[in-house]
């Protein structure tokens, strides 16, 4: 796996990023208003090789790739660049690749910024007026008129631009009475064409995606200079809630973008799909994050003195030269479960991956072996999504594989797994439908002994752990303490050589079956909140322990513990006496990095299966467009979890600043996992009323465990305020 771009495409960027900052700066986009065209700018792109940038060498070009040129493009957006970069580095491609008299010297001009050539992206027999962008200072236009591909030429006349919504070099152009040149009556040709618009797609999905993330950088830092009410605007979590969610969204897209040019050069079957999909999320987003950027400078964001409505006014009119973006949508849909199939444009050479590697994929291929040997009918029967699904036997075996920890250091029983590898184990096992929960939180309270325990305690219960012959739960949460696990009241008073504890946790799952409970517990009552803390691994089979059931809509079992008295040795105390914020915040860690997309695939999965199923007017729900939009929408969310969720797991593989990147994939999962669950639930009402085994119960069970996902492992309010404050450089917004 591999989010790094290379030193030559690094050098690229800056390359670009210092040209245009000092050549599309705000005063230079306001002052080419009038045409939406900065000719010196576009004449100094040229001398930097823009155009020329995916012509093909052959043809006097670079013959760069598409991820160079989407680089390129996030730059262009950054900085707004005036003029129809998109439309005019797909069209000189183009060019290039018909080849024929008139396009071969319309190139050279174009390439050194003597000629701007743009395209229609409507067939001019059906449409012969069409808006077209940059058309106000086009010298030609190419356009597909049927079965031909045709060379538009732009007269002075027909050159009038007219204000228009971004300031853009919008015209309404009447191509079918222009003069026009055949350039192409081939296959070929047309298929040519039809991959520029695939590629302008990705194009000025990456536009899109470096103006989002600069119009909420411009938010962020005006929330950290203005003052409203004798504080700052960043520290209310109104203004700095919104702009955590967004930019989560804007960096999904752009890693979308970008594992779509990867998938495309590796010839994956939905990389069609994956084009429409990441164009119309980057739209869609772009919209918001302009808006509520804009909202952050409340009624200055109104006036032209400040920057941020070019961004608003930019983002809009980029797009939408290609028309409404729900068609987009619906395209997807349609390529997705349809068979409609996009012409794709030639990526180069890509040096991201997304691939999680070959040892991943023979650990998953273990997995699934394990399961198809070890689960029974009667076994199979038992797997529930919850600690009930946990069987003694099937734990036991799984130790003995080497499949329960697989990530330890061997010296703890481990195969020291790297974590791509762990990740495709988690999504085995989402495939399998084995519960994880023991697992899970036995292996977070064994990794904690191991990092934070003495010998004893790992003696007496790491060795255990690694048997697989014990299950751990957490003891956190306080029935008054919700989310503020550090406002702890479980008294532990010292006794001697060992602790009395006295106090109750509340939703301390699996702690009906576990053998023990990793407890925060308060030690100091005269310091503040957080350095009076200490934790504790507490067997639960101790005199004064009582456990009484509490029951979730989910169909899940938790529970309330009681502590009277108990007594535990010192031996079992994690770290130093009120120490435990330190202890604690490495166990949040681990259970704050994953997020929810196996789960959204399993679901997504579902719901087309139940889809095929259902008859709707005459043929299956799943021929319906609007079913295939909703599909759609909900596959896209799904790959924008699993980049995100990758991303994290990359930079933390490559021991990088921690920009809250683990709290970015869960809540963007969990929140898109909540409003997809919901969504196809309505979408397969009333089928998906029912329980019963397969697809619609399945559906139902997801929408209710959605529920409890954005409250568990941190609140979303909580993981907004991280990614606010880490990401984005936002004040504190929490006491």
């Amino acid at each position: 796996m591999n989010f790094q771009i290379s030193e030559d495409q690094q050098m690229l960027r800056d390359t670009f990023a210092r040209f245009l900052d000092e050549n599309s700066s705000m005063s230079r986009v306001r002052a080419a208003q009038a045409t939406g065209f900065d000719r010196e700018l576009w004449r100094g792109l040229a001398e930097l090789g823009a155009f020329s940038l995916r012509v093909p060498e052959s043809a006097g070009g670079v013959g760069l790739g598409l991820l160079d040129a989407a680089v390129l493009m996030e730059e262009v957006g950054r900085t707004l660049a005036s003029g129809p970069l998109a439309e005019a580095l797909v069209a000189a491609r183009l060019l290039a690749q018909i080849e024929t008299p008139e396009t071969s010297k319309l190139l050279e001009q174009v390439i050194a910024g003597e000629a701007v050539v743009t395209i229609a992206f409507n067939d001019i027999a059906r449409e012969p007026v069409q808006w077209i962008a940059g058309g106000a200072v086009a010298d030609a236009v190419i356009a597909r008129d049927g079965e031909q591909i045709v060379l538009v030429g732009v007269s002075g006349k027909q050159r009038r631009g007219e204000p228009n919504l971004g300031f853009t070099p919008l015209a309404e152009l009447h191509l079918a009475d222009a003069q026009r040149t055949v350039v192409s009556k081939s296959d070929a040709g047309r298929n040519a064409f039809a991959q520029a618009i695939e590629e302008w797609k990705l194009l000025i999905a990456a536009a899109l995606a470096g103006l989002s993330r600069e119009a909420i950088r411009l938010a962020a830092a005006y929330a950290c200079e203005r003052a409203a009410f004798g504080q700052k605007i960043g520290t209310y979590q109104g203004i700095s809630h919104p702009l955590a969610d967004l930019v989560c969204d804007v960096d999904g897209g752009k890693y979308l973008t970008w594992k779509t040019i990867r998938d495309i050069a590796d010839g994956r079957e939905q990389a069609g799909a994956e084009i429409s999909l990441t164009t119309w999320w980057s739209i869609d987003t772009a919209g918001r994050a302009v808006a509520q950027a804009l909202h952050t400078f409340g009624g200055y964001g109104l006036t032209t003195e400040y920057d941020i409505h070019l961004y608003n006014l930019r983002a809009k009119a980029w797009p939408l030269v290609i028309g409404d973006p729900s068609r987009i949508l619906e395209e997807a849909g349609r390529r997705l479960y349809a068979g409609e199939v996009a012409a794709l444009p030639d990526a180069g050479a890509v040096g991201i991956d997304f691939d999680l590697g070959e040892e991943a994929h023979a650990l998953a291929k273990e997995v699934h072996a394990f399961f198809e040997k070890t689960l029974t009918p009667e076994l199979r029967a038992k797997a529930h999504y919850s600690f009930d699904g946990h069987d003694v036997g099937v734990h036991r075996k799984l130790a003995e594989a080497g499949l329960l920890f697989p990530a330890w250091p061997k010296e703890y029983g481990g195969r020291a797994a790297p974590p791509y590898a762990m990740n495709a184990l988690h999504q085995a096992w989402e495939e399998v439908g084995w519960s994880s929960h023991a697992i899970s939180t036995t292996g977070l309270v064994g990794a904690m002994i191991r990092l934070f325990g003495g010998e004893e305690l790992k003696r007496e219960v790491l060795t255990k752990i690694i048997a697989g012959e014990v299950v751990c739960s957490l003891g956190y949460s306080e029935p008054s303490c919700g989310s503020d696990v550090f406002a702890a009241q479980t008294r532990a008073t010292r006794d001697g050589d060992e602790w009395r504890i006295d106090g109750s946790k509340m939703f301390t799952s699996g702690a009906d079956i576990a053998d023990y409970v990793l407890m925060l517990t308060r030690t100091n009552t005269e310091v503040p909140k957080h350095k009076g803390l200490t934790m504790f691994v507490v067997p639960l089979k101790s005199p004064g322990v009582s456990i009484q059931p509490v029951f979730t809509f989910q169909d899940e079992r938790t529970n309330i513990t009681y502590y009277d008295g108990v007594k535990v040795k010192d031996s079992y105390r994690l770290g130093p006496v009120d120490g435990g914020v330190k202890v604690m915040a490495g166990a949040l860690e681990m259970e704050h990095g994953g997020g929810f997309s196996k789960s959204q695939r399993h679901m997504v999965h579902a719901a087309e299966d139940l889809c095929r199923q259902i008859q709707y007017r005459g043929k299956a729900l799943i021929d319906d467009p609007v079913a295939q939009v909703r599909l759609a929408r909900a596959t896209v969310h799904t790959l924008l979890s699993e980049v995100i969720a990758y991303r994290a797991v990359w930079w933390a593989v490559q021991k990088q600043q921690n920009m809250a990147y683990g709290p970015m994939a869960k809540l963007f999962s969990s929140e898109k996992f909540l409003k997809d669950s919901a969504d196809l639930l309505d979408l397969t009402a009333p089928h998906s009323l029912s329980k019963r085994n397969g697809p619609a119960g399945f559906l139902n069970q997801c929408y209710r465990h959605a529920q409890g996902t954005t409250i568990y492992g941190g609140t979303s309010e909580v993981h907004r305020s991280q990614i606010a404050e880490r990401n984005l450089g936002l004040p504190r917004t929490r006491a």
